[in-house]
C-alpha cells in the first residue's frame, strides 16, 4: 500500500488515501473532510505510481 497526499478538488483540503500498489483503477470514494464524492484514478506500472488524478464528479 502506498499512502498519498493531494487536495480535494471540492473543499481544497489536502487529504491522504491508501492506494494499492498491484492495481490500477478508477472509482468513486468519498472526501474525508467534506464528504463529496471524488473520482480517483489511479496507473501503476511495476509497482510505481505513474498517474494519479482526482476529479470532482459534478463536472
Amino acid at each position: 500500500m502506498l499512502e498519498y497526499f493531494f487536495q480535494c478538488p471540492y473543499c481544497w483540503e489536502e487529504i491522504s488515501m491508501l492506494l494499492d500498489r498491484s492495481v490500477s483503477e478508477t472509482y468513486i470514494e468519498d472526501c474525508e473532510i467534506c464528504c463529496n464524492p471524488m473520482q480517483v484514478s489511479t496507473v501503476f506500472e511495476h509497482n510505481e505510481l505513474v498517474n494519479f488524478e482526482v476529479r470532482n464528479i459534478e463536472q
